[in-house]
């Protein structure tokens, strides 16, 4: 067997998600998108193996959103989720992070933030840090496994991919530039198993002493070209750089700096002119 074709086992951190209209619960976008990255590495991996985990309450509205992951596996031998069942208001990342170090898998793969809680996107970083392993973000394809070491595709605003290689174990983070979901399966998402180990939780007091209200407006964010096609993310590219606006800037004092990033911002719409 060559180095390229071996598994790699792979852990998914899924969340209950919040649909954007109606508020029901449902599978979370990245989560489902990190998922689906993963079963396309499975295809092309003969002999990996993916576990989906999530650390949170079990009730009737959150197991209905968690076994649509699992629909996601149908034919492919995803037939169970590991939930550490934890209180509401619990510290998921003490759980998650003891859960992984004990697992071991070679890749964790997770949504970049979490639709309903805090969702500050902090969660893998913290995770990084409690584990002592590398952390990508941005991720949109992983391209090879061999000898340890993981060869990603990273995007990046304006359409940009950027080649990296990290070894092995790592955490990785998904958003809008992975590839879209598959349709989850009814009958499969009913057959597949929760395995529940309830755990002594840990409270997050932090969380506990926020305020919380609506969420407002976000400022607006360099675009990432999404499109799978390299044609596309090209032409977003290069038809920036056709405009003649950019400059290196070196030997510039920092205030000369701080100006030309705060234009930079201003022509993005990034900040208001």
């Amino acid at each position: 067997m060559q180095p390229e074709h071996q598994g790699v086992a792979v852990t998914v951190l899924v969340s209950v998600g919040r649909h954007p209209l109606t508020g029901r619960a449902r599978r979370a976008d990245q989560d489902a998108r990190g998922l689906e990255l993963a079963l396309g590495l499975e295809e092309r991996l003969p002999g990996s193996r993916i576990n989906l985990l999530h650390a949170g309450p079990r009730c009737e509205e959150s197991e209905s959103a968690l076994r649509g992951y699992l629909g996601m596996g149908a034919g492919t031998g995803l037939e169970h989720l590991t939930l550490l069942e934890q209180p509401e208001g619990a510290d998921a990342i003490p759980a998650l992070a003891e859960h992984l170090a004990s697992a071991t898998p070679q890749l964790v793969i997770t949504g970049a933030r979490a639709e309903r809680g805090e969702g500050s996107g902090l969660l893998p970083y913290a995770l990084a840090e409690h584990l002592g392993w590398p952390l990508v973000n941005g991720l949109a394809a992983v391209e090879k496994v061999e000898h340890g070491v993981a060869t990603l595709l990273q995007a990046l605003p304006r359409g940009q991919r950027r080649r990296l290689q990290v070894r092995l174990p790592a955490i990785v983070s998904v958003d809008g530039a992975a590839p879209a979901p598959r349709q989850s399966a009814f009958g499969p998402a009913r057959r597949a198993q929760l395995e529940v180990t309830p755990l002594a939780a840990e409270r997050d007091h932090e969380l506990a002493e926020w305020a919380m209200a609506p969420a407002r407006k976000r400022p607006k964010r360099l675009k990432i070209i999404k499109s799978a096609s390299a044609r596309d993310r090209f032409k977003a590219a290069a038809a920036k750089a056709e405009g003649g606006s950019g400059q290196v800037l070196e030997g510039v004092s920092s205030e000369q700096g701080a100006d030309a990033i705060l234009k930079l911002l201003r022509e993005e719409g990034v900040l208001p002119r």
